[in-house]
């Protein structure tokens, strides 16, 4: 999926993303782990958090935008912008680290970004993920979809929630054995008053590209009352996020 990245709000309002990505850094395994690939590395936070716990880390993204931030910030780290789907390093690594980037992949591409980390680890290599699970957004998407078809469009899901099956499955074809699985709620605050605004436009760009900019304002309107009772608790907006966590190894 193509997406375009406001890198610096990114990273100063939506600073949870990577925060709580600190937490899946302690699935790895870290005997016998020297190497780290950092797969959809973003602005490079979890990039140098890798790398403060000891790993020789490269990190890989396909944003010119966050590789240019991530490069600034830790100039000594290596970034490299790429597609997932299409990748090869020049040496294998002991693992491969990825948070909050594989539901932004289309379901048809995922096969491809799974060869690429395939051989993109070593015999007994890690891959250590989280991603969007099935049911994430749920309510919120519910909300755009029927806003969408009221103003009179279509609404495109334009992310990838799988389950544990279906995940486990697709990484199981390609050679995988997955040694982890968890599918948790994680209600997420958002930061401001206007917080569920800037999320959908944050993170919610494809399916309003064919959307005039008042019907937009609409949309986004009715959304964001439809879901005041559901998502706005005590001052504060909330996301209802699904995550699943996972972790298989190549043998």
């Amino acid at each position: 999926m193509n997406q375009n990245w406001n890198a610096e709000k990114y990273s100063s309002d939506f600073s949870f993303v990577h925060n709580y990505g600190n937490d899946l850094i302690g699935l790895i395994d870290t005997a016998n782990v020297n190497t780290v690939l950092d797969l959809g590395c973003g602005n490079g936070v979890l990039t140098n958090s890798l790398a403060e716990k000891g790993f020789s880390v490269i990190g890989i993204d396909g944003s010119k935008e966050m590789i240019k931030i991530a490069r600034s910030h830790y100039p000594n780290i290596k970034f490299i912008c790429s597609d997932a789907t299409d990748f090869v390093l020049e040496k294998p690594v002991d693992a491969v680290f990825s948070n909050a980037v594989f539901h932004w992949i289309d379901k048809s591409s995922q096969s491809c970004m799974l060869k690429c980390v395939y051989q993109s680890l070593n015999s007994n290599g890690q891959f250590v993920f989280e991603m969007g699970g099935i049911g994430n957004n749920k309510l919120i998407h519910s909300a755009l979809s029927n806003a969408f078809a009221e103003a009179g469009y279509e609404y495109t899901m334009p992310f990838y929630f799988p389950s544990i099956g279906e995940y486990s499955a697709l990484l199981e074809k390609e050679g995988f054995k997955v040694r982890y699985a968890v599918l948790f709620d994680r209600p997420t605050m958002l930061k401001g008053d206007n917080g569920l605004l800037e999320w959908i436009h944050m993170f919610v760009n494809n399916p309003f590209l064919s959307v005039n900019p008042n019907d937009k304002k609409i949309i986004i309107d009715k959304v964001i009352k439809s879901l005041y009772s559901d998502l706005y608790r005590n001052g504060i907006w909330y996301a209802d996020y699904v995550r699943l966590r996972m972790k298989a190894v190549k043998e």
